[in-house]
């Protein structure tokens, strides 16, 4: 079991992860380009995101959440990694008014500067330990985070989809 617990995601080697994470923005860019700019503001239900609200939302945690833990995990001992509420940011930030292009390809941007930080990481590197919320996790256990992270966000836009095409 990792230290995220018996639920949380079971880290892949480096090299695979990054793959994965270097997949996503092409992911999106696909979805994004096989729809209507009606559709882009389609909800599959009132809690769901819609696809500008998907670019949007990996946009912001890319940059305002998962690479300033990354860079804080790399120049800080054992640093004490802050949550980052996607659900507030959306809330407080009108997403539906935003440009998902603009937002896929700032992702896209960030997704790249995240993977030039993690692609030099030794074994060493990925036992470095931090705190999140209230565990304790290791620089693997973030980076399988962030996969997971991703894998659901694929899932989510998938069903989207599914919607946008019924």
């Amino acid at each position: 079991m990792n230290s995220i617990g018996k639920m949380g995601p079971v880290p892949l080697g480096l090299a695979e992860s990054i793959e994965r994470l270097e997949s996503m923005p092409e992911f999106l860019d696909a979805a994004l380009d096989s729809v209507t700019h009606d559709d882009l503001v389609s909800r599959p239900g009132p809690d769901e995101f819609s696809l500008v609200e998907h670019a949007c939302h990996l946009r912001d945690l890319e940059r305002e959440g998962y690479l300033v833990r990354v860079r804080r995990l790399l120049a800080e001992e054992r640093p004490a990694l802050a949550p980052f509420d996607g659900a507030a940011v959306a809330a407080a930030r009108n997403y539906l008014g935003e440009d998902a292009l603009v937002a896929a390809q700032e992702f896209a941007a960030a997704r790249q500067s995240l993977v030039a930080l993690l692609a030099p990481l030794t074994a060493e590197d990925l036992r470095r330990e931090a705190t999140f919320g209230d565990r304790a996790i290791c620089f693997a256990d973030l980076v399988a985070m962030m996969v997971e992270h991703d894998r659901g966000h694929r899932e989510e836009i998938e069903r989207l989809m599914d919607f946008i095409e019924e």
